[in-house]
């Protein structure tokens, strides 16, 4: 796998989002951004995005700011604007599928329905994008889903959640840093 060298938080923007289980990307590339002394300020290709150095390498840091379902939009011209490849671009995301509290790093492979990662591999071309999924867990019997991802984390699911959060901006720099995917999963998937 080549080196990570773009990392792209998915979410949706404005304040009213900004809690909400759908921005648990936002909230990763956030805690990476401050770990790094990235400072996410310009606005290129409708996405917020940071630039900084680590060790050698270039690496931009990106929130889509075209609502989560059209992530792709601004992902695909980027990479292109910046000649990234997309198996060098880490996707950060929510996931239905996994347990709060649960992390994991995947090379590639299908959406699994999740529409911003979808948007993404569309305009790409190609389902070989690394990402790094974010349980949130499935809805409550009889919660519609789509208010469930857009709904603030409980305080109970903050304290599962945060520390993920921060784990997951640890798996992150690990990949930046020119760490393996093999490694990472084996570190930081659980």
């Amino acid at each position: 796998m080549a080196l990570v060298l773009m990392v792209v938080g998915l979410g949706n923007p404005g304040p009213r989002y900004a809690t909400t289980r759908h921005n648990a990307g936002f909230m990763v590339v956030d805690l990476l951004a401050d770990d790094l002394g990235i400072t996410l300020d310009r606005t290129r290709e409708q996405a917020l995005t940071g630039q900084g150095l680590v060790g050698n390498n270039r690496v931009l840091l990106v929130k889509p700011q075209t609502y989560m379902n059209n992530s792709g939009q601004a992902v695909a011209p980027l990479a292109r604007w910046y000649g990234i490849a997309p198996e060098a671009i880490l996707v950060i995301h929510d996931d239905l599928d996994l347990a709060p509290g649960r992390l994991r790093l995947r090379r590639g492979g299908s959406s699994g329905g999740h529409r911003g990662l979808q948007s993404i591999i569309t305009h790409l071309g190609t389902t070989a994008v690394p990402r790094l999924k974010i349980g949130i867990g499935r809805p409550p019997l009889g919660q519609n889903v789509i208010d469930y991802v857009l709904k603030p984390f409980s305080e109970g699911d903050w304290e599962l959640i945060r520390p993920v959060l921060l784990e997951a901006a640890r798996a992150a720099r690990f990949l930046l840093e020119g760490g393996s995917m093999d490694e990472a999963m084996n570190r930081f998937n659980h």
